[in-house]
């Protein structure tokens, strides 16, 4: 029997399906990435300092509008707070997955609106945001664990299957983030051989301090090794979806297959990478880059994987007690 052609395997691909759990728990931990990204600037009363023209108290002139603040009358108080609104509202669709499609397409909107409006108020991981969100776009995310499901079927979970492309693409998206990253970093303070500062220096920029490193001076080597560390993770990543390929058939042979579906390159791939973020997270104020870096994480693992872990930690229920004979029966 002839092998199929590229073609039918890539419908093929694009036909399986699998437990809706990895796409759920991506949504929530979206949903949950942008609620803290927009409530920080709310907390810290910056919503009309950022994103209104200077004539109404913003810190900046701005001359030509995204399409939708133009639409909503101009970069005014009432613009600003209308479109941050619109962010929390769907980023708690997301989170509860009521109308998660339809709060993707209006956080997505609004908050294109707020960072096209202000580039100097936010960071490249708008960016990863804003892929986020047209993935759970397209995506049908809210087959279970959410109020939707609820609402169908009375219970917060169901056996409901998803399209696996989704998943895939999430964990493509993560990859690409980290190997355009790696290929960025060609100067000496990065690359093997050279200084390998650059982390040591990133610590001493007050604008991403949370406090004074001056204390990594002390622990320079450290630093160097942090570096090559994250510089090596980073390049290395694309390893991963070559990993979920071979590990999709396992049944076809060569060595490299063999060894990566002997090794799950996912466990420390995970282990390095949520500790980076945490680190970050703890050591420097970049936003939510970290938050919206480990829900991508959560689609590594799959669906299968999420249940049977929720069998492993879940209490077992208690077995219903014998009744008693009754006389006679």
């Amino acid at each position: 029997m002839s092998r199929p052609g590229p073609w039918t395997r890539w419908v093929r691909l694009l036909e399986e399906r699998e437990a809706a759990t990895s796409l759920a728990l991506f949504r929530i931990a979206v949903g949950a990435s942008l609620l803290y990204d927009i409530l920080t600037v709310v907390a810290a009363d910056l919503v009309v300092p950022l994103w209104t023209d200077a004539a109404h108290g913003g810190m900046r002139a701005y001359g030509p509008l995204p399409w939708l603040v133009e639409l909503l009358g101009g970069a005014t108080p009432g613009t600003a707070w209308l479109l941050t609104a619109a962010v929390v509202v769907g980023s708690l669709q997301l989170v509860l997955g009521l109308l998660p499609r339809a709060g993707a397409l209006l956080a997505l909107q609004a908050h294109l609106a707020l960072t096209w409006l202000n580039g100097h108020a936010g960071g490249s991981y708008d960016d990863l945001l804003t892929n986020a969100l047209f993935l759970l776009l397209l995506a049908p995310s809210a087959r279970t664990l959410s109020l939707q499901c609820r609402l169908r079927r009375g219970t917060w979970t169901s056996g409901d299957t998803v399209a696996s492309w989704p998943r895939w693409l999430a964990v493509g998206q993560l990859v690409l983030m980290y190997a355009s990253t790696g290929t960025h970093k060609l100067s000496s303070h990065w690359l093997p051989g050279g200084e390998l500062s650059a982390l040591y220096y990133i610590l001493q920029q007050p604008s991403w301090q949370r406090w004074d490193m001056a204390l990594a001076a002390q622990v320079y080597p450290l630093t160097q090794l942090a570096t090559l560390a994250t510089w090596l993770f980073e390049v290395g990543s694309p390893l991963l979806l070559l990993a979920f390929w071979y590990r999709r058939d396992r049944t076809r042979g060569g060595r490299l297959r063999a060894l990566l579906n002997r090794v799950d390159l996912r466990v420390p791939f995970a282990l390095f990478g949520v500790g980076l973020h945490l680190g970050i997270q703890v050591l420097m104020d970049v936003g939510s880059f970290s938050a919206v870096s480990l829900s991508f994480y959560l689609c590594l693992v799959h669906p299968d994987e999420w249940r049977a872990l929720w069998r492993r930690v879940r209490p077992a229920a208690p077995s219903p007690a014998a009744s008693p004979a009754r006389p006679g029966g």
